[in-house]
């Protein structure tokens, strides 16, 4: 069973490598260090403890082995994957230490120049606004924000952050939303109320700069619409 999955997980890598999620681009890295382990569940646990691909890759070899189903020479594996990456300088660029619109843009510019498709980002944030963790998705459709929200329910669920950011790109162009960007502006209200959490900012990001759904008063009409508490108030006789 293993078998037959891994090698669909190797045809995707091979074929649509910009389908696939953080955890199963992790999924396909360990199945070199652990060849007889459902490395999805491992793959997952890894990222609930550390919150993303970068943070997993800067993690120590305890801090990595005290995860369930991670060894000591899984551990070591990863740290050396990590080393290298250091070395070689080929780390991305680090988020701010908090979030604000004009400490994102020159990070954003730089996280997305030469972007050839479009992705999308949810930062978790701490009860100050600092930046705690992030998550990239590939968008679903090509030129528009599209991400299945189970997976948007399930960050939410694991990370549990006080409140979020949401990013994505434009391939080219201004940076001004569609209607499609606002409708998941939207789904991203009702699914962060529904968790209890504040969606903070939809920033969208291209090649001739950056658009606020915050600072544009967007995010506050979204808001006023599709809020679960709001909408639960308007219902109230």
């Amino acid at each position: 069973m293993h078998e037959g999955h891994r090698q669909r997980m190797l045809e995707r890598l091979k074929n649509a490598e910009g389908s696939l999620q953080e955890h199963e681009l992790l999924e396909i890295l360990l199945f070199n260090a652990i060849p007889r382990k459902n490395t999805n569940e491992i793959a997952h646990r890894l990222l609930t403890a550390f919150g993303s691909i970068r943070a997993v890759f800067k993690a120590g070899i305890e801090e990595l082995s005290a995860v369930s189903g991670v060894g000591g020479s899984t551990a070591a594996y990863l740290r050396v994957i990590g080393i290298f990456y250091e070395r070689a300088e080929l780390k991305a660029p680090e988020p701010p230490a908090a979030f604000s619109f004009a400490a994102f843009c020159p990070y954003l510019t730089e996280r997305f120049r030469g972007a050839s498709e479009e992705f999308v980002e949810l930062y978790s944030l701490d009860g100050k606004d600092g930046v705690k963790s992030v998550r990239r998705f590939s968008s679903e459709k090509p030129f528009q924000a599209a991400v299945d929200p189970k997976e948007i329910s399930r960050f939410l669920v694991e990370v549990k952050p006080l409140a979020m950011v949401a990013v994505h790109n434009h391939i080219a162009g201004p940076p001004t939303p569609s209607r499609e960007d606002d409708d998941f502006t939207a789904q991203l209200e009702i699914l962060c109320s529904m968790h209890n959490v504040a969606l903070r900012d939809h920033v969208i990001c291209s090649p001739e700069g950056a658009y606020s759904y915050f600072l544009s008063g967007k995010l506050n009409e979204l808001s006023a619409r599709y809020n679960i508490g709001n909408v639960l108030r308007r219902e109230q006789p």
